[in-house]
């Protein structure tokens, strides 16, 4: 146990407690910015299992905040380069890599196995995808969003409201690290406030990470935060749905135009945009309205001008950025 000494001698922590942490399994979804401190602390700390999901592969322009890469990784997919390196870190710790997309088609197996989910994927989409999986499944559900030079880290579910209690709705714009940048330690930071708000969860130190907020904003290093204990979920969510879920017999409307996704979201996906989703034609009784886009922000967008003249279901699919085939072994 000389691995742990220096967290065993805690009276939070302790022999049981480090019992407990060797017994867990979490789910880490994104090995980036955010996931590389989560991957690095969970594994030091000596957590049992880890599940990795990325479908991604490393670029030079990651390594600034993704400090466990380095040039002799680029090209290799994120979830395989971070497994190798967690298990130099600590051989105790079983990471297992997926290359792949976090979906819903996928989200409700890789969280009934886990005992705690991280979200550390730069996506909003992926982040209502396992909030609600997490709420079904009533996992907890420690997520983080970081941009620019600031970001928050929250725990919801497992007994306590999801993130659609405390975000109901998304801004008229949203942005990523991708597109709007991100400094290095600010999302480095962030990655371990998710990573000690799981410790806090499994070793059961009081307050209770699971329904509390805490932001960071760089510029003054200012910290602030809230409680959401009592906070109410939304009675009319819009849920996501896989790209392969779409059936033959929904309504499908793809806000991309055919420079963006010359293939559409489905062969008999008709092209639209998010002014335009709700000026006709309509679904007809008994259809599932699918809308359709890159990120899921114009599909939001479009559902809720669609739900102010049809009150039928209305689901959205955020299609991603296309991923490279991979080279066969």
């Amino acid at each position: 146990m000389s691995r742990y000494e220096r967290q065993i001698v805690l009276p939070e922590v302790g022999a049981a407690g480090q019992a407990r942490l060797g017994a867990a399994h979490a789910l880490v979804v994104g090995a980036g910015g955010l996931g590389v401190p989560v991957l690095q602390y969970l594994a030091g700390a000596g957590l049992g299992r880890i599940t990795l999901i990325d479908p991604d592969r490393v670029e030079r322009g990651n390594l600034h905040r993704q400090t466990i890469f380095g040039e002799r990784h680029l090209g290799r997919p994120k979830a395989e380069a971070a497994a190798a390196v967690i298990a130099d870190l600590n051989p105790e710790v079983a990471v297992t890599p997926i290359v792949g997309r976090l979906d819903p088609a996928n989200a409700h197996g890789l969280v009934a196995a886990a005992d705690v989910v991280l979200d550390c994927a730069d996506s909003f989409a992926a982040s209502y995808v396992l909030s609600d999986a997490c709420l079904a499944a009533g996992k907890p559900f420690i997520t983080a969003s970081a941009l620019g030079l600031g970001g928050y880290v929250g725990g919801f579910c497992g007994g306590a409201p999801s993130l659609r209690a405390v975000f109901p709705e998304l801004p008229e714009r949203a942005a990523s690290c991708a597109t709007a940048g991100v400094l290095g330690p600010v999302v480095g930071l962030l990655g371990m406030l998710e990573a000690q708000m799981t410790l806090a969860h499994l070793l059961a130190i009081a307050p209770s990470p699971l329904g509390q907020v805490v932001s960071f904003e760089a510029p003054g290093l200012r910290f602030s935060g809230f409680r959401f204990d009592g906070a109410p979920e939304p009675e009319r969510p819009l849920r996501f749905l896989a790209p392969a879920e779409i059936d033959a017999g929904d309504f499908v409307l793809d806000l991309r135009g055919p420079e963006e996704a010359p293939v559409p979201a489905a062969p008999h996906a008709r092209r639209a945009s998010a002014a335009t989703a709700a000026d006709g034609p309509l679904p007809a009784p008994g259809q599932r309205a699918v809308l359709a886009c890159r990120s899921g922000l114009r599909a939001w967008a479009a559902a809720r001008r669609l739900e102010r003249v049809w009150d039928g279901p209305i689901l959205l699919v955020a299609m991603g950025d296309p991923q490279p085939a991979r080279e066969a072994p």
